[in-house]
């Protein structure tokens, strides 16, 4: 993986396509701002139909590079028009659509790669849930039985992607060790399997407070 200024770069400006390019649009025409994971990157669950793959934006066909181009000037070239979420939502990446966009390439497969070992894991963690890339934070996630699990790209608790499982009401004991709940970084774990032990002991810990109160 580059270095983690890159990376935290390469996060921010994927966020910023997330939301802009992506997420916004997607808003405009249907009303919904739910996206999800992609071979090689992420895309949108409903029209207009764009995915990110690296350093490319797919759209009708077309690879357009990402980098040097404003976000107003790349969603131009997929055909639609850069808006932010900031009615929907108050916490996003705080991007402009005329910024310019620098992704790494080897930071946008880490990140990538991190999502899709996510997606496996909660895919059988939870086989029957909707798993959501939520343009907000720009985190992977689901939410049963007042928890949430998922995958965060980092942000200012742990500067690279983590593992996270969040009850609404965080028990006591030592496998919380978050202010949140519980956090792993993705590079300790490993791999899908890793990941998935990781969600499964969170809700263990969770049923077993719940038997004690």
């Amino acid at each position: 993986m580059s270095d983690r200024n890159e990376f935290a770069g390469t996060r921010r400006a994927l966020h910023g396509i997330a939301e802009l390019v992506l997420a916004g649009p997607q808003h405009s025409l249907n009303g919904k701002i739910r996206l999800r994971v992609t071979p090689g990157g992420f895309g949108t669950v409903f029209e207009p139909d764009l995915r990110v793959e690296g350093v490319h934006l797919i759209a009708a066909g077309q690879r357009l590079p990402v980098n040097g181009r404003t976000y107003a000037e790349l969603a131009a070239a997929a055909g639609v028009e850069a808006r932010a979420l900031t009615e929907v939502y108050s916490d996003g990446p705080g991007i402009t659509p005329d910024e310019v966009i620098t992704v790494d390439a080897d930071a946008a497969a880490h990140l990538a790669n991190c999502f899709a070992l996510g997606q496996e894991a909660l895919m059988r963690f939870l086989p029957h849930a909707e798993i959501v890339l939520w343009p907000e934070h720009f985190d992977l996630g689901v939410s049963a039985d007042e928890v949430n699990y998922g995958i965060s790209p980092g942000d200012s608790y742990l500067g690279e992607p983590y593992a996270y499982v969040v009850p609404w009401q965080v028990p006591a004991g030592d496998f919380w060790t978050a202010p949140f709940g519980a956090a792993r970084s993705v590079r300790e774990l490993g791999d899908a399997e890793a990941i998935l032990a990781f969600f499964e002991e969170g809700h263990r810990q969770i049923q077993h407070a719940a038997r004690r109160r």
